[in-house]
C-alpha cells in the first residue's frame, strides 16, 4: 500500500502539491488556519492556483487543522513560508514550527521532505536536530530527511507543479532513490536527482538570485536610459535580436522568492566570513525602483506645473505580480510609501488583492472597484489583463506612468 503523505503548509506551494497527491495516494493537507481548512472542505482556494474542479478530482485529499491527524503519515512533506524580516534576515521560524509538529508524531522509518527555500545546511543542521528532539528518535537511524526546492510560480496557469522539472534529494542513497520515486509519481515533467541536500538547497537559493540579478542590470539600465532619453525598451528589444542575449525587463521585484532567496544566500555567506557583493547589489538596486518610480512621477508633475501637496495619484494593482492575489512582499508599498512622503494622496485599485489582507498587512486601504474620479498622476504597477483596455490617456493636466509597459507610448509620459 502507498504510504500517506502528510503536505505540511497549504498556501500556493503546498495546495497545488497536495492535489496531486491526493489523486494517487492516501494524502493529508494540514494548516494551522482553520478559515483555510474550512475554506478547502467547501471546494474554495482563495490563492486561486487550483480551480473547483482540480480539488474535487482529488479523491484521497483530506483537510486538517488538527496535528494529531499527521500520525497517521509516513512522509511529511514541508512547504511553509520562509520570508525576512525587516532587516532582511532570515525567518526560520515558521519552518522550526512546522518541524516540531511533525516530531510530535514521527515514528520509526518515516521520511521528512522540506520544499520550503532556505540557505544550504539548514535542514540537516537546523530542522533535523528539532526532529530528533521532539521526536527521540535518531536521524539517519530511525527516521530520514530530504530536500526537494518547490518552484511554483503563482498565477502561471502554464507551468503548473506536475509541469515543472523537480530537483529532489536524499539523507542517504536509498533514501534519496526513494524520494524521487515519491515525486516521479506526480511530476510529469521529470526529476533530477541531486547529489545532496546541500546541492538541492544550494541549486534552490541560486536559481532565483540569478534572475534577481539579470533584473537589477536591466533596471540600472532604465536608470541611464532615461537619463540619456532613451527608451530602455526598444534598447532591450534590439539587444535581444542576438540568439544568446538574455530578455530580461526592468521592473518592481517583489514576491515571496526572487525578492527574499538572495538574503538566505547572503546570510550563509557571511556567517562563512564572506562578504557577498554582486547579490547584495543587486538587492539594493531592486529595492530602489519602487521609490525610483514614485520620484520620476513628482518630476513628470512638476514639468506639468501641476500641484503636489494633497492631490490625489491612482495606482493601478498592488499584487506581486500580475493576474495573481498574492501581495506578499509586494514592492508596490515603496511607490505607495514614497507618493506619501511628498503629500500626494495614493489610491490603490487591484481588482485581484483582498483588501482586508492589505489593510491587516501593510495598514492601506484599496478598492477593488476602478475609481470614478480625475486624478493628477496614474502609475500602473502591475500588469494585469483588467489594465489593459482600461482608457488611459495622458492629458496637460495629469502624468500617466507605465511602470510595466504594457500600454501605448502615445498613451503615457513615461515608462520603466
Amino acid at each position: 500500500m502507498s504510504k500517506t503523505i502528510g503536505i505540511i503548509g497549504l498556501g500556493y506551494v503546498g495546495l497545488p502539491l497536495a492535489v496531486e497527491f491526493g489523486k494517487k495516494r492516501p494524502t493529508i493537507g494540514f494548516d494551522i488556519n482553520e478559515n483555510r481548512i474550512n475554506e478547502l472542505r467547501s471546494g474554495v482556494d482563495n490563492t486561486l492556483e487550483v480551480d473547483p474542479e482540480n480539488l474535487a478530482s482529488s479523491k484521497n485529499l483530506k483537510y486538517t487543522s488538527n496535528p494529531a491527524d499527521l500520525s497517521q503519515c509516513s512522509v511529511f512533506i514541508v512547504t511553509v513560508p520562509t520570508p525576512v524580516d525587516q532587516n532582511n534576515r532570515p525567518v526560520l521560524t515558521p519552518l522550526i514550527k512546522a518541524s516540531e509538529t511533525i516530531g510530535k508524531v514521527l515514528k520509526k522509518g518515516d521520511i521528512v521532505i522540506y520544499e520550503s527555500t532556505v540557505y544550504p545546511g539548514v535542514t540537516e543542521e537546523e530542522c533535523v536536530p528539532v526532529l530528533e528532539k521532539y521526536s527521540g528518535l535518531k536521524f539517519n537511524i530511525d527516521f530520514f530527511a530530504g530536500y526537494s526546492p518547490e518552484r511554483i510560480n503563482p498565477g502561471d496557469k502554464e507551468h503548473t507543479v506536475t509541469k515543472i522539472l523537480k530537483v529532489t534529494s536524499g539523507s542517504t542513497p536509498e533514501i534519496a532513490d526513494e524520494i524521487d520515486e515519491i515525486y516521479r509519481s506526480v511530476i510529469i515533467a521529470g526529476t533530477h536527482k541531486a547529489p545532496s541536500i546541500k546541492v538541492a538547497e544550494a541549486a534552490k537559493v541560486i536559481e532565483n538570485s540569478q534572475r534577481d540579478i539579470n533584473i537589477a542590470f536591466v533596471n540600472e539600465l532604465a536608470k541611464i536610459f532615461n537619463l540619456l532619453n532613451i527608451d530602455t525598451h526598444a534598447v532591450l528589444e534590439a539587444a535581444g535580436t542576438k540568439w544568446n542575449f538574455l530578455k530580461f525587463k526592468p521592473g518592481l521585484v517583489g514576491g515571496h522568492c526572487i525578492g527574499v532567496d538572495p538574503y538566505y544566500l547572503a546570510q550563509k555567506a557571511q556567517e562563512s566570513g564572506y562578504h557577498p557583493e554582486i547579490i547584495l547589489a543587486g538587492r539594493r538596486l531592486n529595492d530602489s525602483m519602487g521609490s525610483y518610480v514614485a520620484e520620476q512621477v513628482v518630476k513628470l508633475m512638476i514639468q506639468k506645473n501641476l500641484s503636489i501637496k494633497n492631490t490625489k495619484c491612482l495606482i493601478l494593482g498592488f499584487t506581486f505580480k500580475e493576474n495573481c492575489p498574492d501581495v506578499r512582499n509586494t514592492r508596490v508599498i515603496d511607490i505607495v510609501t514614497e507618493l506619501k512622503s511628498y503629500h500626494i494622496i495614493p489610491v490603490i485599485y487591484d481588482p485581484w488583492a483582498n483588501p482586508e489582507e492589505v489593510l491587516h498587512e501593510y495598514g492601506i486601504q484599496i478598492t477593488n472597484q476602478l475609481p470614478d474620479e480625475e486624478f493628477s498622476a496614474t502609475v500602473l504597477a502591475v500588469a494585469h489583463n483588467e489594465f489593459k483596455d482600461l482608457k488611459i490617456q495622458k492629458t496637460d493636466r495629469s502624468v500617466v506612468f507605465d511602470v510595466k509597459a504594457i500600454l501605448n507610448p502615445e498613451q503615457i509620459d513615461a515608462r520603466l
